[in-house]
């Protein structure tokens, strides 16, 4: 059976995440209804990464096995046309090896936060961004965030949900920076590892957030960290200024689509 992987853009606000829930929608439900358009099923598709309620995709990855040799761009337009008209879009396909995993051949994920900082109410970006009516200070943020790189037990920023055998995981990179966004002046987070704890960027994201409000320093962050506890985390942020931007392979499937 041919193999392809598909690079999947996606909005996450319609759906309870990626994966695949009885009686919800979720965006995993929505390509397999789709590949069930063109070949019986039923199919069972995996992904690089599980987002979350809310979260959205710039370039998550999953595969899927069919029966029929397809070509890789006829096969991203049919699922496309059977997709409409989701937030959903197939913006890469290409055939790999019987072997190759979405997730477990991946070398490394990363992901993008923005923050909106701006009083009035967001408009066109309702639902990408988190809003924030106050400014942030980054060389603050940056400072506490130099504090979680590397490998670490990452116990206070991760979900009492979370279902990894264990919280020893390594940052690799958390960069903050502040660009001027369409809507107003916006704050990115580029966070970068080979994988993550459940809700660990978001807890990131919210500690960071009150360094750069004032309420923490960056020292507390170090503090937080060493306390590996659940309560020492500053808040969780919102999950719609969230995205999976991007997920890395030794070999990339999608060198024209990347």
């Amino acid at each position: 059976m041919p193999r392809f992987a598909l690079k999947v853009e996606y909005h996450g606000a319609p759906y309870v995440g990626w994966q695949r829930q009885k009686d919800h929608p979720s965006v995993q439900g929505a390509i397999e209804d789709a590949l069930s358009r063109l070949e019986p099923g039923p199919h069972k598709i995996a992904a690089a990464g599980r987002t979350d309620a809310g979260v959205h995709g710039l370039g998550q990855v999953a595969h899927c096995d069919l029966t029929k040799n397809w070509n890789p761009f006829r096969l991203s337009e049919a699922l496309n046309y059977h997709l409409k008209p989701q937030p959903i879009a197939i913006v890469g396909c290409a055939q790999v090896a019987a072997d190759w995993h979405a997730r477990f051949s991946a070398l490394e994920r990363h992901y993008l936060f923005r923050i909106l900082m701006r009083r009035a109410p967001a408009t066109h970006d309702n639902g990408l961004v988190w809003q924030v009516g106050h400014n942030l200070d980054v060389a603050a943020m940056q400072a506490g965030a130099d504090l979680l790189i590397g490998h670490h037990d990452f116990t206070t920023f991760r979900s009492t949900i979370c279902q990894a055998g264990s919280p020893l995981k390594t940052l690799d990179e958390l960069r903050i920076e502040q660009v001027d966004g369409f809507t107003g002046p916006e704050i990115h987070f580029h966070v970068r590892a080979r994988s993550f704890l459940h809700n660990q960027v978001r807890s990131f994201v919210g500690t960071l957030e009150r360094v750069g409000a004032g309420s923490w320093s960056p020292e507390d962050v170090q503090t937080a960290l060493e306390a590996r506890s659940r309560s020492a985390c500053g808040p969780v942020c919102p999950p719609h200024g969230l995205y999976l931007a991007h997920v890395a392979y030794s070999d990339n499937p999608f060198p024209k689509a990347s």
